[in-house]
């Protein structure tokens, strides 16, 4: 039936998404991975030439805590950036699976009542949601 072709096609494309999403927080985590290491490299190494006495910093080594500074800082920001996109990023995500759970009720209620589908558990848009939202 179309309406069977058209609603096994949207779960389809839903699936898709879901898997887009997912190596989308894939590709986010490794890089808020990376930025704490970085950071926190930076730190030891800023952690050795604060531990030196002043008095016996020579000026490279001060311009090294300097320079760590500042690249801490602009690390930090970065990741903050990061942070806060993601965030918006699952906000955008969970609004649109509100709209897809919704077309997919309205989708499945004429069916269920036609035909019990053997794919029905998998088409349930509580499933399709929770699948999507794994990691928030």
């Amino acid at each position: 039936m179309p309406e069977e072709i058209e609603l096994e096609m949207a779960k389809i494309q839903r699936l898709r998404e879901v898997l887009v999403r997912r190596e989308s927080e894939l590709r986010f985590m490794m890089d808020d991975i990376q930025l704490c290491k970085d950071i926190m490299n930076l730190k030891k190494e800023l952690q050795n030439l604060v531990a030196i006495p002043e008095k016996e910093k020579t000026k490279m080594e001060k311009q090294r805590e300097d320079e760590l500074i500042q690249k801490i800082h602009k690390l930090v920001q970065k990741r903050d950036f990061l942070v806060d996109d993601a965030e918006v990023e699952r906000l955008r995500e969970k609004e649109e699976d509100k709209e897809m759970a919704e077309f997919l009720r309205t989708k499945l209620k004429p069916l269920d009542k036609a035909t019990q589908s053997p794919t029905k558990a998998f088409s349930s848009p509580e499933l399709l949601v929770s699948v999507s939202c794994t990691h928030t």
